[in-house]
C-alpha cells in the first residue's frame, strides 16, 4: 500500500520541508508556550487581544492589552515598547483579527507571534482568564488534553 495519494506531487525533500516548519515556528506560537512565558514573568512579552473591547472587558488572558487590528498603525507606539515580542490573539481558529494585527504589528517592525487556537482554545485548556469578578478558569476540556489534577480551587464550571 502507498502512502502517498499517486494523483498528487510527491513530498518534498526533508529539508525545505524543515526550513518551512522553522519558518511557521517563527509566526506562530500556541497558548501553552504563552502560558508559560505569562507564568515565568517573561520580560519584553506583550499580549494583544484583539477582540472587541466588550469581549475583552468580559474576559481575557492575564495582562493583556485590547487592540483592534484596524487600531495598531494608531496605537501601537503609544502602547507597546519597542523591542518587545508581540503576540496577538483573537476568539479562536476562524477568527483572522489576531493575523490582521499581526501582519500590522510587523509592518511596524515589531517582532510578533500570533497565538493559535485562540481565546477559544485558551478557556478551552483551563488557563487563567481575568473577568470583572477576578481570575477564573473552567475545567479544561478533555478533549483539548490531559485533565489537571484532582483540585477545584479557583475552577468553575
Amino acid at each position: 500500500m502507498s502512502l502517498v495519494r499517486r494523483d498528487l506531487p510527491p513530498p518534498r525533500a526533508a529539508d525545505s520541508v524543515a526550513a518551512r516548519f522553522t519558518a511557521q515556528l517563527q509566526i506562530h506560537t500556541d497558548v501553552h508556550d504563552v502560558a508559560a512565558d505569562l507564568e515565568a514573568g517573561a520580560d519584553g512579552l506583550v499580549i494583544i487581544d484583539t477582540r472587541p473591547h466588550e469581549s475583552w472587558r468580559n474576559g481575557h488572558l492575564p495582562g493583556a492589552i485590547p487592540m483592534r487590528a484596524e487600531s495598531v498603525a494608531t496605537e501601537a507606539a503609544g502602547r507597546v515598547p519597542p523591542g518587545f515580542v508581540v503576540v496577538t490573539y483573537g476568539w479562536g481558529p476562524a477568527c483572522d483579527s489576531a493575523t490582521r494585527a499581526a501582519q500590522q504589528f510587523a509592518l511596524l517592525g515589531y517582532r510578533v507571534k500570533e497565538m493559535l487556537g485562540g481565546y477559544e482554545y485558551w478557556v478551552r485548556r483551563g488557563l487563567p482568564v481575568l473577568t470583572p469578578d477576578g481570575l477564573f478558569r473552567s475545567w479544561p476540556d478533555p478533549r483539548t488534553g490531559p485533565a489537571p489534577a484532582p483540585s477545584a480551587e479557583g475552577m468553575s464550571r
